[in-house]
């Protein structure tokens, strides 16, 4: 196959460009990425030299780069990684975050139409369907589960789901869609959870926690996602939504004393600040349509893969920019 890979520079998308050049070693790969703040060409370093894979710099937005690199190459997939990813962010600048990710997937799908490429994968998250009670007995989200997103990135995020499925409807554009759990593992962006707190650890700093900390999020490596992504771009059904849950439910406060623990750090680092605008309380997915159809499930053990996240943000400490506090 003859990848063309959005956002390919970012923390998901270059763990893509990672898992398809060494799992399928006749694949060529197009990356493309705006290389904002979230994108790194350090990410990417180690396939500098290899002959099958091709950087291009540019933004989804620009139809006219898009159509010059799919006039030239015949692309058998689009892989859309590309997006404005942080709540936070979207708070402040929500325009933003609709012309990246809706006006962005509605280039990426016109683009699909024009050059007749068999197939587009939009990667999505778990936000779209907002959240659920804390209480555990409550069951987890399925892709036929209402979207009810409770803040403009997941606003955005919908919007871009429904736009896919209506190309899909309307004009039989051959999409699919997978939306996971929250991400971790190394070259993640530092304004994130898991590596801001790790930074501010390793500093001595208070560590800032929203609200009471009580937030459940679901775990998922991201080595296991982008292999969810891998199979559902290969085998996956045409017009389908495939969840891909990490089966780790954490609360951010257990999550941030476990990272603590692991750095032999004290809990009284952490601090207690006022909750954010549309601050899901809970997330969890059921991904029995992904086991059942495609035989996926989740391989990195939740503890080894923190401890291997820790290690390398340690061996790693000018990585990215802290993000805003």
């Amino acid at each position: 196959m003859k990848l063309l890979v959005t956002g390919a520079a970012g923390f998901i998308g270059s763990h893509f460009v990672d898992l398809t050049l060494q799992a399928h070693p006749e694949d060529q790969v197009i990356g493309l990425d705006k290389l904002t703040y979230a994108g790194s060409l350090d990410n990417l370093a180690q396939h500098r030299q290899d002959g099958r894979f091709r950087f291009v710099r540019g933004d989804i937005c620009d139809r006219a780069l898009l159509a010059s690199l799919l006039e030239n190459t015949q692309v058998d997939c689009i892989v859309n990684f590309a997006a404005e990813s942080h709540v936070d962010r979207s708070l402040d600048s929500p325009d933003l975050f609709l012309q990246t990710n809706v006006q962005g997937v509605c280039a990426l799908l016109d683009m699909v139409n024009r050059f007749r490429v068999p197939r587009f994968h939009q990667v999505s998250t778990d936000e779209v369907y907002g959240q659920l009670p804390l209480d555990p007995s409550t069951p987890p989200f399925r892709e036929d589960s209402p979207l009810r997103p409770s803040n403009p990135y997941a606003a955005s995020k919908a919007a871009a789901d429904l736009l896919a499925l209506s190309y899909f409807r309307c004009f039989a554009t051959p999409v699919t869609i997978t939306r996971s759990a929250n991400n971790y593992g190394p070259r993640q962006v530092p304004e994130k959870l898991i590596p801001r707190m790790i930074r501010l650890a390793e500093a001595g700093q208070p560590l800032p926690l929203y609200g009471d900390g009580q937030n459940v999020r679901d775990w998922l490596h991201v080595r296991d996602h982008c292999a969810a992504v891998d199979l559902v771009v290969r085998k996956g059904r045409p017009g389908e939504v495939y969840n891909v849950g990490g089966g780790c439910q954490r609360s951010n406060l257990e999550l941030v004393r476990l990272l603590l623990d692991r750095m032999g750090r004290d809990s009284s680092l952490i601090r207690f600040t006022a909750d954010r605008p549309g601050h899901d309380r809970r997330y969890a997915l059921c991904w029995d349509k992904l086991r059942r159809q495609l035989a996926w499930q989740p391989t990195v053990d939740f503890d080894a893969g923190i401890r291997d996240t820790l290690h390398w943000y340690r061996d790693h400490p000018n990585h990215g920019q802290p993000g805003p506090c």
